[in-house]
């Protein structure tokens, strides 16, 4: 008999802002359940926040160790189906490795880990565990992110010249972690987020939009890393050249000090024949520019839209749908590679079109390539094949 899956949680609990994006894009489609969590470091604040999602206490966990061992004790039929990790980066390798050495599907936040070393442990455990792996690289699943891949894919742009992908937010413009604020407090500590801070938080973002989309990667990159905030540990600017598989040319900038700036992510994606651009903060258009005939607006909902569209799209054209669909989406799809696995069937490869801990290695190579890059004399630096 169909049911929904059983998802266990680790981190997200009161105050986290992440864990309640992950909770409320698990349910949307109906199709997973929160039943399980250890939602904090702190036993007592796991507890009480078991008891702000009405979850049985009896399987609200005072750690993820606690969480894996014990779910994987009860019955089949009880027990979790898959971890959702929605901790800081430092907190991801953990539970998602000891998660899939006891037989336990992953879904985990961004970036993969805190480590090149950690990320190659996390891809051979999944290869040699066979569990499915998922990577909350959300803005994959925006419905006109999928048609411009497709629209690349299918060679409606000709051979792809150039990308420009740029990830501007402002709320880092001043030292915020000095006021206690959680979010900036970690993301600006090397000891949490790793050698990264604005390229690894929406950095890696930029760099796969810019790889999902356009089905390319990138072979080298020269990089301008900087802090700009006075005594700042970690970057909070970058500007960095790419230079594509194909020979396409790209520019990367992701900064967190833009004054004014919310979450202006987008990009442009130039081909022979034509070009598209799509911003994120308005998710529903996608603008193609013809080298030949009038621009062309395509509009979610709307029109002959590809397979993998229309699937990221849950109603009907002039209803705005956003960043919590498009959350969704990774989160749907998972599900339904996690239920064919279950019921021993083959899935529809449509559902097969989310991030995985390969997407996470190619954005912890981003990572180590750029910074490196920032900090060496000999600016243009390969990046790693994955």
């Amino acid at each position: 008999m169909p049911r929904k899956l059983r998802m266990g949680m680790v981190g997200g609990g009161r105050g986290a802002f992440i864990g309640a994006v992950h909770r409320m894009a698990a349910a949307l489609d109906g199709e997973i359940e929160l039943v399980a969590g250890a939602f904090s470091s702190n036993p007592r604040k796991s507890k009480l926040s078991g008891k702000d999602f009405y979850l049985d206490p009896k399987r609200v966990y005072k750690s993820y160790e606690d969480m894996i061992m014990k779910e994987k004790a009860l019955p089949a039929d009880k027990r979790i189906d898959f971890v959702s990790i929605v901790t800081p980066n430092h907190v991801h390798y953990g539970p998602a490795k000891m998660a899939l050495e006891n037989g336990f599907h992953v879904i985990c936040d961004k970036p993969l880990c805190f480590s090149m070393k950690e990320a190659r442990d996390l891809q051979r455990l999944v290869k040699e565990s066979k569990q499915i792996f998922a990577l909350t690289h959300n803005y994959t699943g925006y419905p006109m992110v999928k048609e411009a891949k497709d629209m690349v894919k299918t060679g409606k742009l000709g051979k792809i010249r150039k990308i420009v992908v740029e990830y501007p937010q402002g709320w880092l413009s001043t030292r915020l972690e000095q006021t206690n604020q959680k979010q900036a407090a970690w993301r600006t500590d090397p000891k949490k987020s790793g050698i990264a801070g604005a390229m690894g938080d929406i950095g890696t973002h930029a760099e796969n939009l810019a790889e999902y989309i356009s089905g390319l990667k990138i072979k080298e990159v020269c990089a301008d890393i900087t802090a700009i905030v006075k005594g700042r540990r970690l970057d909070d600017d970058g500007n960095v050249l790419l230079r594509f598989s194909n020979g396409a040319r790209g520019v990367l900038i992701a900064s967190q000090i833009c004054a004014g700036e919310e979450n202006s992510l987008n990009i442009r994606v130039y081909g022979e024949k034509a070009g598209l651009e799509w911003h994120q903060m308005e998710p529903n258009t996608l603008l193609v520019k013809w080298l030949d005939k009038p621009i062309e607006i395509v509009r979610t909902g709307g029109g002959a839209l590809c397979e993998a569209a229309q699937a990221a799209t849950r109603i009907p054209a002039g209803h705005p749908e956003g960043y919590l669909e498009a959350f969704a989406t990774t989160y749907k799809n998972f599900a339904k590679c996690i239920q064919a696995k279950i019921d021993r069937k083959k899935v529809d490869s449509i559902y097969k079109d989310f991030p995985t801990v390969k997407d996470g290695v190619r954005g912890m190579q981003f990572i180590e390539t750029v910074i490196k890059s920032g900090k060496s004399k000999q600016k243009w630096i390969k990046m790693p094949k994955t």
